[in-house]
């Protein structure tokens, strides 16, 4: 092949590709060499004015009615503005981030659940520790804010383990597809907010069990 020209840089795709990296050739000729076929089973096309948009595709889906014998009813083909395709694209893009903070939220609630098992383990095997405590003098609210800061440190640990190993996702992720992934500092803000709350909320209740142990009872426990 002969090259004959070089087209302007245009960036990224609304679904981004890299408009720059490609060849262009003629279709049938690739089709021949790629896979052996001469039909296509798409194509672009381009309006002179935008504001000929819908008229240029009723012509387009005219012409390719009278081509392949069919009417509007049973039409195997399908003709997408770009419009139509952008609210397509943001559509999926809606659905897949509500199912995303959906399972989110799922892990967040069994994360939390589990954070507040391990305090209530802790709280147990503690008992006569607390007790030790209350007996020379800590009061309630100090045994409270105890546990309440181990729960939440607990939280924030994993939540900067689970912020590590998303950005190693993405790095490997951006590696292997050849498209570069960019973490937003508000969600990093975010999940380490989320990890603190989760560690607040579940860790209160084993913390305010701790705090309400009689010091008597807690020293007479084996």
């Amino acid at each position: 092949y002969t090259i004959v020209g070089l087209l302007a840089p245009k960036g990224m795709n609304m679904f981004g590709s890299d408009q720059d990296d490609v060849i262009i050739m003629p279709y049938t000729s690739a089709m021949k060499r790629l896979s052996g076929g001469t039909t296509f089973r798409s194509f672009i096309v381009q309006t002179a004015d935008p504001s000929t948009l819908q008229q240029a595709q009723a012509q387009i889906n005219d012409l390719l009615r009278q081509r392949h014998r069919t009417t509007e009813e049973t039409d195997d083909f399908l003709v997408r503005t770009q419009q139509e395709i952008s609210e397509f694209a943001t559509a999926n893009s809606k659905t897949m981030t509500i199912l995303l903070g959906s399972v989110a939220g799922v892990s967040l609630l069994v994360g939390g659940i589990g954070i507040m098992n391990i305090m209530l383990v802790s709280v147990t095997e503690r008992t006569r520790e607390i007790g030790v405590r209350l007996a020379v003098g800590a009061r309630g609210r100090d045994i409270l804010m105890q546990f309440l800061i181990e729960a939440v440190t607990l939280s924030i640990v994993g939540g900067i383990l689970g912020i590590l190993l998303g950005a190693f996702a993405s790095d490997r992720l951006s590696g292997l597809m050849g498209s570069p992934t960019m973490i937003a500092t508000n969600s990093v803000i975010m999940a380490f907010c989320s990890s603190a709350l989760i560690g607040i909320c579940f860790g209160f209740f084993p913390a305010l069990k701790a705090s309400n142990l009689d010091p008597i009872d807690a020293l007479r426990y084996e």
